[in-house]
């Protein structure tokens, strides 16, 4: 019997993601979605909401793209699986946190307009994780964000798509 590990959830980035590098060099980004469900209480007929804060970690282009694309406020859905860590903190109390490691991170259409930039594979025939479309514009905090793509850094330049502009990429 195989069990499944797979939670989607949709809501807002609490915080720009945090885009850092192992020592090996692989890209990792980190941030939190706010996930809120409103309901009515039956017995005071009041609305009443709750707000669950969902850590995310997200590795090798699809980090570097979340930390191009995604904003404080962005509207997001996130698929992946979830993760328990613990450590010892400092005070030597022992900590642990369920987190979702994502397997994809995509920017809610619903309140917001996106352009798809499809991105050349940065690593090839080595590169571990999917390859997919960048995001630009979108909810940036709520206003429509002009984030480019371009260099992931070091001043590399950009490779042009590998189809031509007048034909589909797909």
């Amino acid at each position: 019997m195989a069990i499944d590990n797979t939670v989607t959830i949709s809501g807002n980035a609490g915080r720009e993601p945090e885009l850092r590098f192992t020592p090996s060099g692989q890209a990792v980004a980190n941030f939190g979605v706010a996930v809120s469900r409103r309901w009515q209480n039956r017995q005071t007929n009041e609305w009443e909401e709750a707000t669950s804060w969902i850590d995310v970690t997200c590795w090798n282009t699809l980090a570097e793209n979340v930390a191009e694309s995604v904003g404080r406020g962005t509207r997001v859905t996130v698929t992946g699986r979830l993760d328990q860590r613990s450590w010892e903190a400092e005070n030597g109390d022992k900590r642990s946190k369920v987190e979702i490691v994502a397997d994809d991170v995509s920017i809610s259409l619903k309140w917001a307009t996106a352009q798809v930039q499809r991105n050349e594979p940065r690593n090839p025939g080595g590169q571990q994780g999917g390859q997919g479309g960048g995001f630009e514009g979108g909810n940036q905090g709520g206003q429509q964000g002009g984030r480019s793509f371009g260099s992931s850094g070091g001043g590399q330049q950009q490779q042009p798509p590998a189809y031509q502009p007048d034909e589909e990429p797909f």
